[in-house]
């Protein structure tokens, strides 16, 4: 006779019951030997979850590689015992759908892609979707006000940060150029463009690649009407069809920033309920890697302050994999580019290394010597070949985040540069925050979901390196480095101590290998030791800090949605009396100005001109704003350069590594005009002279000005998205540079000297041209001259700590002809034109 045991009734079986750390233990096909015991950190978790698990929103942060996914499938599974029908679980990408599936089969837990699956609308399975399965514009779980078309019980998002990029995207409509509504578009914007900057608007107008502006918010709101048929009318074009049914509600409450190939639309903040099967859930799980801010749940997916202030955490933090990590540049800053990326490739032969690079443009200087260049297209089989294979030289293109390189699959992991922002807005709120501590929290937070690929557990290992004099710079200056989480500044902090060891005595990086990575890759006890010790004892703050700002935002656009505009309002003019920092007081306020527009034109403008007040960088008002003349100094050339280096670096050092940053800009590239142009402003002040942007910052003039002392003054055009030396200076070009010096006549007068100068890769004006003759010509020779004069300067007064010394830095000056009676006859040569 045979015996049917699922008849028999415990009471207490896997459907039942409710406390996921006693569902694991009783999960009957668990694949044999893998899951015996739950690891101490997901007992903890499931233990603290299981006691707060009718708080509507939870956020979970724990290590990577500490077995999340096995905790949110049993959260869900425990959710659905509970009757919070149906469960779903979310991650950012269809190769960590199959992950989590390959999990869950391990598991012998139930789960589906499906959405119409009987099973997962029952209860008896998981879906398991990529972030864009439900947030779109076509959603098969609902739109907006086509309501609720499949109901989520318990809703769990796995690798939420990872999440929030794919959300912004379908929040963003963009509008390519080849589309008739670009045109439409265009039109709006074309006049209110020359008003704000007209030689931004000529770029545009142009064709320059590297040229975008953002639409005033008061051109914006006046025409919402027009804009709003034209995108109505287009509605099934491209993109348009999966973005605009997500902001169509709330056009009023979005930005719009135009280039020459596309037209993009952004919302003030995420309106996270145009998905209500999102906001409607019984039960919201958020899981996130350890990094600092989850400030951006509240902005992206609406949570509260309290939600995302206590956050459910294990007991101990140290429960990650082993870093060696390390700035070879920092180490010795003569080492290039080219050296590391030999290096890499003699590593690659015993090992496997895996170089996450920001861009296409940039994996090219990596394509002859990398084995595999991987992008979204074929990331998932080469992934799956670095787990099963050696594989050498692997390259990531802007992949900081969802994947798995466990083991041999990486041990030396290189990130390579400062991350890109990928969209306009992103860009135009970089440049407003340059410098802010907000940008560098950001950009750090990039970085350690980059250096996290590498260790994928606690007992895994690897080393890293971190490249790039611009990313150095960045990480090195002001306090970037308290931003990142504990346990990643412990090992940064050991990691430091060891290259203190070095420095000077390990010049090459093989020297740098033999001396520190090579007890990290072999297991020298006493490293691991000393790693594991400083680990040891770390524990997970269980009231982080919450940004206040991004709170106040969400806050603001969450009144302004229900048109309690005095409301918002209030919200962000307490957020932004209270803020410190200039430049993100002055973005507060430029957020202010927007929702007073919307209820008072002219209150709006009076709050716009006291942020540009602040920060010139920021959208001028309707009456523009005066120019503040960049007055000549009566400092010393010598002790100026003093000057501006003791404020700016305590420790000598780094001003090796920040001079080291801007010049690797200082090349001719299409699309990096705005990059350049902030940094040969920045290079004046490292060796004494003052400078400003007067275009970017007034909306007329010159792209650099420099003020050289003694009434002397350079007038600077930037061309250096110009990249061929064959292309003469055209007629356009030539014309800017006049009329920036017509624009210097009339602030200045005639006690003050100008020298124009062009830098552009030819020094041939075309027939058409009329250049004043005064022009001079920064040819590509000429600059990679002054940017390596500049860093043998720097180098030379701080290598042996005389930034204090004036007649040490006035001699060194005088040798690399940095005076301003040297610079033009040094750096310059004449035009010519036929």
């Amino acid at each position: 006779m045979k015996i049917d045991f699922e008849k028999l009734n415990t009471k207490n079986n896997v459907n039942t019951i409710l406390q996921p750390r006693e569902l694991f233990a009783a999960l009957p096909n668990k694949k044999k030997g893998e899951f015996q015991y739950p690891r101490d950190v997901q007992s903890q978790v499931w233990d603290n979850w299981f006691q707060r698990r009718g708080e509507r929103d939870l956020v979970i942060k724990m290590n990577t590689g500490s077995g999340k996914t096995i905790v949110g499938l049993l959260i869900l599974k425990s959710s659905l015992n509970e009757d919070k029908v149906p469960a779903v679980y979310i991650v950012p990408d269809n190769y960590l759908v199959q992950q989590v599936i390959n999990e869950a089969k391990k598991l012998g837990i139930e789960v589906t892609e499906d959405t119409q699956s009987p099973k997962f609308l029952s209860g008896k399975a998981i879906l398991i979707a990529n972030i864009h399965k439900l947030v779109n514009g076509k959603s098969v779980f609902g739109v907006g006000d086509q309501g609720i078309k499949i109901k989520i019980g318990a809703l769990l998002i796995d690798d939420a940060h990872a999440c929030l990029e794919a959300v912004e995207g379908q929040f963003t409509l963009n509008i390519p150029s080849s589309l008739d509504c670009y045109k439409g578009l265009y039109e709006i914007f074309k006049n209110p463009f020359n008003t704000q900057c007209k030689g931004k608007a000529i770029e545009i107008e142009n064709g320059d690649p590297s040229a975008y502006m953002q639409v005033p918010f008061w051109i914006w709101k006046n025409n919402i009407d027009a804009i709003t048929k034209i995108l109505i009318e287009n509605k099934d074009s491209g993109e348009i069809k999966f973005s605009l049914p997500l902001l169509k509600e709330s056009l009023l409450l979005c930005r719009c920033v135009v280039s020459v190939s596309k037209i993009e639309i952004t919302p003030y903040c995420i309106p996270i309920d145009m998905i209500p099967s999102i906001t409607e859930s019984e039960r919201k799980i958020f899981m996130t890697a350890t990094l600092v801010d989850d400030s951006v749940l509240s902005s992206h997916f609406g949570l509260k302050k309290d939600s995302i202030g206590k956050p459910l955490v294990p007991d101990t933090a140290g429960d990650i994999g082993d870093r060696m990590i390390l700035f070879p540049q920092a180490i010795n800053a003569d080492l290039s580019d080219d050296d590391i990326k030999m290096f890499c490739k003699w590593a690659s032969n015993t090992i496997n290394v895996v170089v996450i690079v920001p861009s296409k443009y940039r994996a090219n200087f990596w394509i002859e010597q990398a084995d595999e260049i991987l992008d979204k297209d074929n990331l998932h089989q080469g992934i799956e070949e670095l787990k099963n294979n050696k594989t050498g030289l692997t390259i990531l293109i802007n992949r900081y985040d969802g994947i798995d390189l466990p083991g041999d699959a990486c041990r030396l992991l290189v990130i390579d540069n400062l991350p890109d922002v990928r969209r306009l807005i992103d860009k135009v709120n970089q440049g407003i925050l340059m410098g802010s501590d907000r940008v560098t929290a950001q950009v750090i937070q990039r970085i350690e979901q980059g250096m996290g690929r590498g260790v994928r557990s606690s007992d895994d290992y690897c080393a890293v390196f971190l490249m790039g004099r611009e990313l150095t710079g960045q990480l090195y200056t002001g306090n970037a480095m308290k931003k990142f989480s504990s346990a990643t500044k412990a090992q940064l902090d050991l990691s430091e101590q060891l290259s203190e060891q070095i420095q000077g005595k390990a010049s090459t990086l093989k020297e740098i290998w033999d001396n520190t990575l090579i007890h990290c890759l072999n297991r020298n006890q006493k490293w691991v030791a000393a790693s594991k010790g400083v680990l040891a004892s770390l524990i997970y703050n269980i009231s982080p800090e919450v940004n206040e700002a991004t709170v106040a935002q969400r806050e603001a656009y969450d009144y302004a949605i229900c048109e309690n505009y005095n409301g918002a309002t209030k919200v962000l003019e307490n957020v932004a009396n209270a803020t410190e920092d200039v430049k993100f007081k002055s973005y507060l306020k430029l957020c202010l100005s927007e929702y007073i527009n919307l209820y008072d034109e002219e209150k709006a403008q009076k709050v716009l001109m006291s942020a540009v007040s602040l920060n010139a960088r920021i959208i001028k008002p309707i009456e523009g704003i005066a120019y503040h003349k960049l007055e000549s100094t009566t400092m010393e050339q010598a002790r100026s350069c003093s000057e501006f280096l003791k404020s700016k670096f305590n420790d000598p050092n780094k001003a090796i590594i920040g001079i080291n940053s801007i010049k690797e800009v200082l090349i001719f590239k299409s699309g990096t005009s705005n990059a350049f142009e902030r940094n040969i402003k920045l290079l004046a002040n490292y060796i004494g002279f003052n400078s400003q942007l007067p275009e970017e910052d007034y909306s007329k003039g010159p792209d650099v000005l420099w003020e050289a002392g003694d009434l002397n003054y350079f007038v600077i055009e930037c061309k250096n998205g110009v990249t061929s030396f064959s292309n003469k200076i055209n007629k356009h070009d030539c014309n800017q540079l006049n009329g920036s010096i017509a624009w210097f006549d009339e602030k200045y007068d005639n006690t003050c000297k100008c020298t124009p100068i062009l830098i552009h890769p030819s020094s041939n004006f075309e027939y058409a041209a009329s250049p004043h003759k005064t022009i001079r010509i920064m040819n590509e020779e000429k600059l990679k001259h002054l940017g390596g004069n500049v860093c043998e300067f720097i180098k030379s007064i701080c290598v042996i700590n005389k930034i204090n010394d004036v007649d040490e830095i006035r001699n060194k000056l005088v040798f690399y002809k940095l005076r301003k009676e040297d610079f033009i006859r040094e750096y310059t040569v004449e035009f010519s034109k036929n």
